[in-house]
């Protein structure tokens, strides 16, 4: 599987995503700039990492969203490439029209860094189906920003349609229907708040995001 990794101004979990890949593909993902006008033709994955795109100014994601490269991941997101949006990837996901809804400041206004309980909704995805319904997984979140927002026919549709894939035990940012990660219509673009990349390594606290990767294989 090739991987690309799309590298914005202050993006900084962009080489945690590269290694999570290189562990279970066993080759580098291509490190893509964002000013850059397009994505390598042999990509099969593309990532959009976790950070501060842009210093988070107007609103987070949404300068990043109109970076030169996001017209060409947009048109492969929709010719059926796989796009996975870790935390403030997930945020210009939604700001990119790619997926639903928004991500708006926490609820409680502090920013929120700790390892937390998550539970698998959907194992029906690429992305998910090494995991069992219903499991219980921990996994960090990092963000100031992932108060997930929409209305509520569009969450009763995610619900209705399977595509809410992870949902939070203890809802840390005040999401609605605690809502901590998402699938698209065609269940080939997922975004999610917390950094599955940084539990891939007992090392590091845990191996419970190494499966999404292992899946995506």
């Amino acid at each position: 599987m090739n991987s690309a990794v799309i590298v914005f101004p202050a993006s900084n979990c962009d080489r945690d995503a590269a290694d999570a890949l290189a562990k279970v593909t066993g080759k580098p993902s291509r490190m893509v700039w964002h000013g850059d006008a397009s994505v390598p033709d042999d990509i099969d994955l593309i990532v959009l990492p976790g950070g501060f795109s842009y210093g988070d100014y107007l609103r987070t994601g949404a300068m990043a969203a109109h970076s030169p490269i996001m017209k060409d991941v947009v048109r492969r997101a929709k010719a059926g490439t796989p796009v996975l949006g870790i935390c403030n990837g997930f945020q210009i996901l939604c700001e990119a029209g790619l997926l639903p809804g928004v991500l708006m400041r926490n609820a409680n206004l502090k920013f929120v860094c700790r390892p937390v309980p998550l539970v698998v909704e959907e194992t029906q995805s690429m992305y998910t189906r090494n995991y069992a319904k219903g499991e219980a997984i921990t996994v960090p979140v990092a963000h100031g920003e992932g108060n997930y927002f929409a209305d509520e026919e569009t969450l009763d549709q995610l619900e209705g349609e399977g595509r809410v894939a992870f949902r939070y035990v203890d809802n840390p940012n005040g999401s609605a229907r605690n809502i901590a990660g998402i699938l698209s219509e065609n269940r080939r673009i997922l975004g999610l708040m917390p950094h599955p990349e940084r539990v891939c390594d007992p090392l590091t606290g845990g191996t419970d995001g190494k499966r999404l990767f292992e899946a995506l294989l």
